[in-house]
């Protein structure tokens, strides 16, 4: 029996080495931790789009917030991932 579309979508998802973009996050608090991304995509985004992406998460996560929208560029690279 084929996978249905969104079988393959979590098989697809469970492959990726998922991870935080700073490694030391995994060890702060979780209003303290940045963005949460696959590999491709933390390879993928320079410098400046790693601090403003985690200051974007961190900001929303301080203000009580459980997510924080992507900027264009970045949300790009997450769906094609």
């Amino acid at each position: 029996m084929p996978l249905k579309k969104p079988q393959k979508s979590l098989k697809k998802w469970t492959k990726q080495k998922w991870g935080y973009i700073t490694k030391s996050d995994s060890k702060k608090p979780r209003r303290k931790r940045g963005r949460y991304l696959p590999e491709s995509v933390r390879k993928s985004l320079s410098p400046s789009q790693k601090s403003a992406t985690n200051r974007a998460k961190r900001k929303a996560s301080a203000s009580g917030k459980r997510k924080a929208k992507y900027s264009k560029s970045v949300a790009r690279k997450v769906r094609n991932a």
